[in-house]
């Protein structure tokens, strides 16, 4: 029999014959691989477990630990979720169902509106088909037969999909039991793997998420191939309704979205306290770095929009107004606004490396459907940096705004990873500018000996990224940081300098956040600390509570004092019992609490409480205040 040569992961090579499954490969592996596998990667394409290799190739057996083999697991938990619903509802139109970052989902058209019971109903229908230990067949039809074969089993939504694709597609669908399904795959060979699942939501959604479609409904779920897994998934997820900074943003009075403005936050005292924090410890970081700070109008001409390419590529998220008879934008970006200022004069290669920052107000378009308290808005400020240099310094530019983002990030305790997002398809320029636009970046990332993930076709259009993505203290990943390197936009402009030469050349550009948005990065940060923001970035960082009246002249004293060392400090004055007050300010996360009574008068010192820790008991004012003052300075987390 014909062999063939299989290059492995770890770079060994071995050969089978000519067919063999990657099931059968992981089998001469380890029979433990093989059972944990759930599909496999053949040259980097994503098969199932039952794909026959019929030439020589490289082959990697997927895991649920992996990302890729977390999709296939799901993809077919959709299929068991759709399998279950037309049991208990004949009649219910499938639309698509596919694998998401968590879990999965289905869309269903049914007369029937589902309920939470519902949701348990299908539930106990879907753990049936798993203990049935269905197997799982691939199959293949011409178009016509396809349609044909959908059109019999009523299955509109399929239809429309297979005539929607291209004349010369490959039309797969999978069986399980009684259920087919339309889908391109892969699977997992049989529904036995996935042992612990949960139905979470219903929700509407429109056929192909346009609004003028049928409104269908959503159901969400997730699965795992182990309970434990589940129920600590579930753990995570009750743990983050309580840090939902919706919640805490209100019952912390920091910011609140009206009515009068749905995407346009109201950001509250409190909340301004923990704002201008932020950005002064931004501003600070950048005068150390070499920035320059700039403000650009939010209001610029449309032809503005037309040079940069934002019109082609971003109009139906933007606003439009009128001005003396001629048309204006609402800037969806700074980026523009940067050019305009560096066009302002001519500059030397001397000049180079020339930083420029903004705190820039941006608005954006957003569907209503779309909008998620401080996460998704419609206006927000971007911490945007926009660096011009020298071709010789791209390099150098890049790893310091690495090292930057990094500094940043530790300060808030974050861990984060790193993505490389490469030329989509409506992207501005040539293919040498973008080759040479990747390379930089990655050899950037390279030199810094840090790892990252490629995001293939998923720069922006303008030139290739890197993203940095933050995880939270509960596992979450939060997109927030990006280098964008820009050959395209100094074209566009005319940008220019004066080269050793005494000719004119043409600066390269980095468009660079690392916030991404402050109110954004103020929601995650209300997640990641549940609300209870270190020392230096609670709105009040001390309350003094008097037990009665008559010690009020001694916490009005203390209060002064603090204040006058910058240390945000707030009186409870209220006729109150102790207890109520105490409570009151744990309720609202303030680090530390004063609590003065007879003794501490007496003894001219103070009781101290900590949020985090009870009672720490009787300090001198002094030692208290240099505690506090030196957890702020340090940024203690």
């Amino acid at each position: 029999m014909e062999q063939i040569k299989v290059t492995l992961k770890d770079g060994s090579v071995k050969e089978f014959p000519k067919g063999t499954t990657v099931l059968e490969i992981a089998e001469s592996i380890s029979p433990r691989l093989a059972k944990e596998a759930v599909g496999g990667e053949v040259n980097d394409r994503v098969v199932d477990l039952k794909y026959p290799v019929h030439e020589d190739a490289e082959v990697n057996i997927l895991k649920f630990e992996d990302e890729e083999g977390q999709d296939v697991f799901r993809h077919t938990s959709a299929h068991i979720l759709a399998q279950a619903v037309l049991r208990l509802f004949p009649g219910t139109k499938l639309a698509i169902g596919p694998a998401i970052e968590n879990g999965f989902y289905y869309d269903f058209d049914a007369e029937h509106r589902f309920t939470h019971e519902d949701l348990e109903k299908i539930e106990k229908e879907m753990e049936k088909i798993v203990q049935e230990d269905l197997d799982i067949e691939r199959f293949e039809l011409p178009r016509n037969e396809a349609i044909k074969f959908m059109q019999e089993r009523g299955e509109v939504y399929k239809v429309e999909l297979i005539e929607n694709l291209p004349k010369d597609a490959v039309i797969s669908f999978y069986r399980q039991g009684e259920f087919v399904d339309l889908c391109a795959g892969p699977h997992l060979p049989t529904t036995k793997p996935v042992k612990a699942l949960k139905l979470l939501s219903v929700a509407g959604a429109y056929w192909r998420g346009d609004e003028k479609n049928k409104m269908l409904q959503r159901i969400y779920g997730t699965s795992f191939p182990k309970q434990k897994m589940l129920e600590e998934y579930i753990h995570r997820l009750e743990e983050a309704k309580k840090r939902d900074h919706r919640k805490l943003g209100k019952e912390l009075d920091l910011f609140s979205i009206q009515e009068e403005g749905p995407g346009f936050p109201f950001f509250h005292p409190k909340g301004m306290v923990v704002r201008n924090i932020l950005e002064d410890f931004w501003r600070k970081a950048h005068v150390k770095r070499g920035y320059q700070e700039v403000k650009t109008p939010i209001i610029l001409n449309e032809q503005l929009w037309h040079t940069s390419g934002h019109w082609d590529h971003y109009k139906e998220n933007m606003y439009f107004t009128q001005i003396d008879e001629t048309d204006f934008a609402v800037k969806p970006m700074n980026c523009p606004g940067a050019m305009l200022v560096y066009k302002r004069k001519m500059y030397s290669y001397r000049d180079f490396p020339i930083r420029m920052c903004e705190l820039g107000l941006v608005h954006r378009h957003e569907l209503s459907g779309a909008l998620h308290g401080l996460m998704r808005v419609r206006c927000f400020t971007q911490d945007d940096a926009h660096i011009f240099m020298l071709p010789t310094q791209i390099k150098d530019e890049i790893k310091g705004v690495i090292d930057f983002v990094d500094y940043v990030y530790n300060i808030f305790g974050f861990k984060y990873h790193i993505e490389l997002s490469t030329r989509p398809e409506n992207s501005m320029g040539s293919d040498e500018e973008w080759e040479m636009a990747t390379d930089a970046l990655r050899e950037a990332l390279e030199e810094k000996s840090l790892s990252y993930k490629v995001n293939e076709g998923d720069g922006a259009f303008y030139g290739p990224k890197i993203d940095f993505h933050l995880e939270d203290c509960i596992g979450r990943t939060w997109q927030c940081g990006t280098i964008q390197l820009d050959f395209q936009m100094p074209q566009r402009f005319d940008l220019t300098y004066i080269g050793s030469d005494g000719e004119k050349h043409r600066p390269v550009m980095v468009h660079r956040v690392i916030f991404g948005s402050i109110e954004r990065f103020i929601g995650i940060l209300i997640e990641h600390f549940a609300g209870k923001f270190p020392v230096w970035l609670a709105p009040v960082q001390v309350k003094v509570l008097p037990i009665a009246d008559k010690f009020m002249d001694y916490a009005a004293k203390l209060t002064e004092m603090m204040k006058d060392l910058d240390i945000r400090v707030e009186l409870d004055d209220r006729n109150e019992k102790i207890g109520y007050k105490i409570r009151e300010a744990q309720l609202e996360k303030v680090p530390y609490m004063i609590i003065v009574g007879e003794k501490e008068v007496e003894m001219n010192n103070i009781s101290v409480r900590s949020r985090d820790k009870g009672e720490i008991g009787s300090q001198d004012i002094k030692s208290f205040i240099e505690m506090i003052q030196e957890e702020i300075r340090t940024k203690v987390l």
